[in-house]
């Protein structure tokens, strides 16, 4: 297995490699290329999120191990710079949370077929005090024109992934334009941005599954969750023509596939005491 923690958009390497080569690679720009495996590198391109609640460290060896023949490269990046890597055909399948998005790439025929993987839910965190009184039963976009009406502070991550898609639609489903003198973009991933927030004592959006796999070390709270508007589903997209097509395939087959969905369903139980995803590729689980 190997892994780019660089988390930016560019080209993975391809095609069979001289061990020779790939130790040298691996040296100079940190990774590890799997020539035990034959070199047959599939690119994965998935959000932060997924990478951040450690889901990764569980699915991607129980693939290789079920699919030998594969060596995963995960891509960590925000959903929008996902789909851009499918558009250049520099992933193969992509694993990303940006339902318009994807419905767009789709129908611009960037990706062969669309599979539900899981879901989970969007919360709203702040500090403790909650001085725009977030606390108690409100619905998400009050609790936007409340963080609005106190002048935040709101931590934004700013990078076109899904958790931001998500945040712009909220903020104009509520009917505010978000003010710079409050409002903070970022450009970094949800871990990075839930760390800012803490730091600055504001407010931020996020998944609960990152939250929650991060909540030891921040001096965040739920203050708003519950609200259906907060639904966050995950899809996999086989890219089309990918340069690794059957692996890909291969993949997406295998993680709506009974095994995957039980592993998902259990993800978290043991740290948390609750699931940090519902799987929902399969109708019993839906």
């Amino acid at each position: 297995m190997t892994r780019d923690r660089s988390r930016h958009g560019g080209g993975g390497l391809r095609g069979r490699r001289g061990c020779i080569h790939a130790a040298l690679l691996a040296f100079f720009v940190g990774i590890a290329v799997g020539c035990e495996r034959g070199g047959r590198e599939l690119d994965l391109a998935s959000t932060t999120s997924t990478e951040d609640s450690g889901l990764f460290d569980v699915l991607i060896p129980a693939f290789e191990a079920a699919h030998t023949e594969y060596a995963v490269r995960v891509i960590a990046v925000g959903s929008g710079q996902a789909l851009e890597l499918g558009r250049r055909r520099d992933a193969d399948v992509l694993l990303v949370h940006a339902p318009l998005a994807e419905v767009m790439f789709l129908d611009s025929g960037f990706g062969e077929v669309r599979r539900d993987v899981m879901y989970n839910d969007y919360v709203i965190v702040g500090p403790a005090e909650d001085p725009a009184g977030l606390g108690g039963p409100t619905a998400a976009l009050e609790g936007l024109r409340l963080i609005a009406a106190a002048g935040g502070p709101f931590v934004s991550r700013g990078d076109d992934s899904g958790t931001h898609r998500k945040e712009m639609a909220l903020w104009q489903a509520a009917g505010i334009r978000p003010d710079p003198r409050w409002h903070m973009e970022v450009g970094q991933g949800m871990a990075d941005a839930l760390r800012i927030a803490h730091e600055r004592d504001a407010y931020a959006l996020t998944d609960r599954a990152t939250y929650l796999s991060l909540q030891d070390r921040l001096d965040l709270e739920v203050l708003l969750e519950g609200d259906e508007i907060l639904y966050n589903p995950y899809g996999v997209i086989v890219v089309t023509d990918a340069h690794n097509l059957e692996g890909a395939r291969a993949f997406a087959e295998w993680i709506t596939s009974e095994e995957a969905q039980q592993m998902i369903g259990t993800f978290g139980e043991e740290t948390f005491g609750r699931p940090l995803f519902v799987p929902n590729a399969l109708p019993q689980h839906r």
